[in-house]
């Protein structure tokens, strides 16, 4: 089994709940410290989790699967296929920049759809609480709009909190984030990152984008070719370590995080 080594970290954990306040709190602000204990286990799609610990599995291009140790899943830029295994998530969330990122035509089962694009005098603002698992979005523009070249609020970056844990997915990330948009997002201790180098951003705004974000655990995505994907890691082993895992998951809990920042290279793979 491959691993992560267990070192301590100082870690960033739950903040004290507001009085009267229906919504679950964001834990993504406050500072704590949390020692770290566990490993990453290879167990996969379906398989209990223990309370403190949540599953990510990259299926394709930018859609990954999350699971919470209660049974809840969310799936980021939906396109309508998961593969062979039928599973209706409890929420979804899409980008439409390109055909990849979304699909006009969900699984009608599916209780909570989430599209990560508005307008300019509209800005799509989602929170969704469900207990266990919320979910919220920060908005950023995105190119191609028809006279300007640029689409206001036409892209999402979705925050999923859950198990202590912070989880960013940066969407189809056309420009850095400005501060207040940093701001909103708080800590991110997971964070899936397109790293085409053009597509989205190039990789040396894309990489600067990561260091200032400063995860525990990076995971590339969108990628067309290794190329790519090697030219990120590359640029980023310095502050990074790099760990290659032969499956296309991971468990993680806020107690096991690595002690260094890591790049995770997942391979993908739809649920069959």
């Amino acid at each position: 089994m491959r691993r992560l080594a267990p070192l301590a970290l100082a870690l960033l954990a739950l903040a004290s709940p507001v009085a009267a306040q229906d919504r679950i709190p964001s834990h993504c602000i406050a500072l704590a410290q949390a020692p770290g204990l566990e490993v990453i286990h290879r167990a996969g799609f379906g398989q209990p989790l223990a309370q403190d610990r949540v599953r990510i599995s990259f299926l394709h291009h930018a859609m990954f699967l999350i699971e919470t140790p209660g049974g809840l899943s969310a799936v980021t830029d939906y396109t309508g296929y998961l593969g062979t295994t039928d599973h209706a998530p409890t929420v979804v969330t899409m980008n439409n920049s390109h055909s990849t990122h979304w699909t006009h035509a969900p699984d009608p089962r599916i209780p909570h759809v989430l599209e990560g694009w508005g307008t300019a005098d509209y800005p799509v603002e989602h929170d969704l609480d469900l207990g266990e698992l919320r979910v919220r979005n920060v908005h950023t523009d995105a190119r191609g709009g028809f006279e300007s070249g640029l689409r206001k609020n036409g892209n999402s970056i979705f925050v999923f909190e859950t198990a202590g844990l912070c989880i960013g997915h940066l969407g189809h990330l056309h420009h850095e984030p400005d501060d207040a948009q940093y701001a909103a997002l708080g800590r991110l201790d997971v964070v899936m990152v397109p790293v085409d180098g053009g597509y989205t951003m190039g990789l040396a705004d894309m990489m600067r984008v990561i260091s200032r974000l400063k995860s525990s655990v990076v995971l590339p995505m969108h990628w067309f070719s290794g190329r790519s994907l090697e030219s990120f890691v590359d640029g980023m082993k310095d502050q990074f370590d790099v760990v290659r895992l032969d499956q296309n998951h991971i468990e993680l809990g806020l107690r096991d995080l690595p002690g260094r920042p890591t790049i995770i290279v997942l391979a993908p793979q739809t649920l069959n």
